[in-house]
């Protein structure tokens, strides 16, 4: 996996950090007691922290967009062409839809906007726009946005950009557990999910192939999309699927946002089993293109982008065609791609005949 490193982003030493953060956090959990409640262990290290108190179980997370705005104003520059509404949405999936994976739904969104200077402002329609997308996305979710916080940080954020972020609170609903893996077994099918294109990770890496490309981001793509416009399509919001399979009452065992690390994710499951894939969604124009550009291999290509999965649902095999009916409801593209065995921690792709082992994903 060299190719992200060398555009200056090394997940070894990132995931060696977030250990450490992990190991700290553990420690705090006692801390709940003081407030009457307790913290669900096994959702460490997991997408979103979940805890209980009087009955209710509740889940928190925070995440952020990383550098994908800073496409957003160079595209913008280039082509006259303002996608900050876009941006938003893509923030606010990135919260949400690492919320649902514990099975919560998400009630509660703060946004997080910092600037390197409050000039960031001077231009309405990029405000406008923003916080369209921002309320675009709660509502897609079904969260009320509660508020948040737009610090200005000369030195630390470069003039003329903005970093976008945001939390979030959900519960699981009533009679049901969270979903952390511990039903997670051999015989679970896996439902793959499709993804709208690059979501919110690899945004360094389209730089670097812009930065390639004569004509930048108004590149052609086969397809005639500028690559700008579709490295920009915003990502997927998957709250509709969750609360379909919730309000069925459906056994599914676990669920992982595929983001950094590719299709590595799909061992996220703190479980020794194998996940072995028959079956892989299509991949989509702008990440073909991307990882052509690249040069990247399969191996390479499938641990480092979505490759078109966005969201993978494991559940009992007698719910799999259901699940794939309820995404569809939803307007997403399901299929039933593979299977949990006993094994060997890793994953299996057997389309593209590739293989992560456990080595390849150390998120604990």
């Amino acid at each position: 996996m060299d190719t992200y490193s060398q555009s200056g982003v090394d997940y070894e030493v990132l995931d060696a950090a977030k250990r450490e953060a992990l190991s700290a956090a553990r420690a705090t959990s006692a801390q709940l007691k003081k407030h009457g409640a307790v913290a669900v262990e096994a959702s460490r290290g997991e997408p979103a922290f979940v805890f209980e108190r009087a009955g209710a179980k509740l889940a928190f997370v925070l995440e952020t967009l990383g550098t994908k705005s800073l496409i957003t104003g160079q595209y913008e520059a280039e082509r006259g062409i303002n996608r900050f509404a876009d941006i938003a949405y893509d923030t606010v999936a990135a919260v949400v839809n690492d919320l649902i994976c514990v099975g919560s739904l998400p009630m509660v969104v703060n946004a997080y906007f910092s600037t390197g200077s409050s000039s960031w402002y001077s231009k309405p329609e990029r405000v406008l726009e923003l916080t369209k997308g921002w309320a675009r996305a709660c509502e897609d979710s079904s969260a009320t946005w509660g508020g948040g916080e737009s610090p200005t940080l000369k030195g630390l954020v470069a003039d003329g950009e903005i970093e976008l972020g945001g939390s979030a609170i959900g519960y699981v609903p009533e009679g049901r557990d969270a979903i952390v893996g511990q039903d997670l077994a051999p015989g679970d099918e896996i439902v793959l999910v499709e993804s709208s294109g690059l979501h919110t990770n690899g945004a360094s890496l389209a730089r670097t192939v812009a930065s390639g490309l004569a004509d930048g981001w108004a590149h052609r793509l086969p397809s005639g999309n500028e690559f700008g416009s579709a490295v920009l399509t915003p990502s997927h919001i998957y709250v509709c699927l969750m609360s379909k399979i919730l309000e069925a009452g459906l056994p599914v065992s676990y669920v992982s946002h595929i983001t950094g690390h590719g299709l590595r994710k799909l061992m996220r499951a703190d479980a020794e089993l194998t996940y072995r894939l028959h079956e892989l969604l299509p991949v989509p124009e702008v990440l073909e293109f991307m990882c052509k550009a690249l040069e990247m291999d399969d191996s390479e290509s499938y641990g480092t982008f979505n490759m078109g999965v966005g969201l993978a649902v494991y559940c009992r095999p007698k719910v799999a065609k259901e699940i794939c009916e309820l995404s569809a409801e939803c307007g997403f593209k399901a299929v039933r791609a593979g299977t949990v065995e006993a094994g060997e921690r890793s994953v299996v792709l057997e389309p593209v005949g590739v293989t992560y082992r456990s080595e390849d994903l150390n998120l604990r």
